[in-house]
């Protein structure tokens, strides 16, 4: 599908429901209405806040801002003063869409879901900006990525194509409106190709349950939850795709998934820069621990140290590069950090470290700043250990970073959570599954691991 109109089925679609939040529907024509009373609103605007909470104002104000070819910034509804303020000020978004705020500093427009508007907006370019999503690093403020519609696009064309994503498929998440996942794959590509959108506030096992959908999307710590509550989960075997994303997903939790569903999960790869890249296909090969081949459009590439091409022999870790039509436009207000992420042919860096196989399939051992651990004169991917913990009895969650060591350089250690009796003999068990340089010299058992919105462990919280 060219990209045209990013919202194609959601202007020329049957009109039918199109979205439910919290037991709160719109149909195709009145979110449409409602969103282009939106657009009448912000209509001029440089650029637009949202306040992401999980509610069709929301939905209505971002569907509002692209019909009138606005940047639209979703911010966080748990945002605090001094990332609120950063945001607002580096985008500057001239209107507030959503819920008003004490620490406001601009216009509040309300969003009325009831509203009506039969202007008529013309097409936007697809190299027109249509969001500007704000990502954290490992240092300093949040970053702006402006995310073009044909990126936009060219990834959820991509997606449609591999997860054969089309509307007889009813959609059903729970995940934040202020990322990729839930308001780029979860919100526009439900928009894009007419499949119905339940949104159940909340991901509980039960609302996934009894949302009876065709296609779910789930990070790992959802899936998690699900898998725990074995009544729940067994009403899922109906659906077509269960798809996890945004961080590995546990071997045990893969097992299970598949063991009382029937249908074994879809992985997929990508990041706020890149959108989409990666994905097991639906009528592919389902691996646990990897995330499949690119997608339509998509090149990927491994570089080592040295900036020589890796091996795609399975083993060999390289640093992970993105090329095709996915790529964001750069950082706001930031063209050297832009610079510094892309390659002198037009390559993204993505940070990650990966191995890809003879058969192009990847799988993603984590981040280099964190994930990459040199010990003892070795490279060791934390993913991999990480991935043979979590296959223990006991083990729920788990967590490796390499800690400074005179003697090694960096000392692996390992942050598990549940019911161990012995951690140091999960030593052993890393030593005997992988070898003997990549056990942990050291297993610290905790209550929980800090996590983001997304589920993602933050590892510079462990000490």
């Amino acid at each position: 599908m060219a990209e045209q109109n990013l919202l194609s089925a959601l202007v020329s679609g049957p009109d039918r429901t199109a979205v439910t939040i919290g037991g709160e529907s719109l149909s195709r024509a009145d979110l449409l209405g409602a969103a282009t009373a939106v657009a009448d609103r912000v209509a001029g605007a440089s650029a637009v806040a949202v306040g992401a909470a999980p509610a069709l104002s929301t939905v209505v104000s971002v569907v509002g801002c692209l019909l009138a070819g606005v940047p639209a910034v979703p911010v966080a509804p748990d945002s605090g003063t001094t990332e609120l303020t950063h945001i607002l000020r580096d985008s500057r978004a001239q209107l507030w869409l959503g819920a008003g705020r004490d620490d406001l500093t601009i216009p509040v427009v309300p969003v009325d879901i009831a509203a009506r508007s039969g202007q008529s907006y013309q097409v936007q370019s697809a190299d027109t900006t249509a969001l500007i999503m704000y990502t954290s690093g490992t240092t300093g403020l949040p970053k702006g990525v402006m995310q073009s519609r044909r990126a936009l696009a060219a990834s959820l064309d991509g997606l449609a194509d591999a997860w054969d994503w089309t509307p007889d498929d009813t959609l059903v998440h729970g995940l934040p409106l202020f990322h990729v996942h839930g308001l780029v794959l979860g919100v526009l590509g439900a928009l894009r190709f007419g499949s119905p959108l339940v949104h159940t506030v909340r991901p509980t096992p039960q609302a996934y349950a009894a949302a009876n959908g065709t296609l779910y999307f789930g990070v790992p710590t959802v899936w998690s939850r699900v898998v725990a509550d074995e009544s729940s989960v067994r009403s899922l075997a109906a659906a077509r795709l269960l798809v996890s994303g945004s961080a590995p997903l546990p071997l045990p939790v893969f097992d299970k998934l598949h063991a009382l569903t029937g249908s074994a999960p879809i992985e997929r790869y990508g990041m706020t820069e890149t959108i989409i890249t990666v994905s097991t296909r639906a009528d592919g090969e389902r691996r646990a621990g990897w995330v499949g081949s690119p997608i339509a459009g998509v090149s990927t590439r491994l570089r080592t140290e040295e900036g020589s091409l890796a091996a795609y022999d399975g083993e060999t870790l390289g640093r992970l590069e993105i090329g095709g039509p996915t790529l964001f436009d750069g950082y706001l207000n930031n063209p050297e950090k832009t610079a510094a992420e892309m390659t002198d042919d037009g390559w993204f860096r993505t940070g990650d470290i990966a191995v890809i196989d003879d058969c192009g399939f990847h799988k993603i051992v984590g981040r280099e700043s964190v994930d990459l651990i040199k010990s003892g004169g070795y490279r060791i991917g934390a993913g991999e250990i990480e991935h043979v913990l979590l296959a223990q009895p006991g083990v729920a969650e788990a967590a490796v970073v390499g800690v400074p060591d005179d003697d090694l350089g960096q000392r692996i250690v390992a942050y598990v959570v549940g019911d161990i009796p012995s951690p140091t003999s999960l030593i052993d068990v890393v030593a005997q599954a992988l070898s003997v340089h990549k056990r942990p010299r050291e297993v610290r058992v905790v209550q929980a691991l800090p996590r983001n919105a997304m589920g993602k462990v933050q590892k510079g919280q462990l000490t």
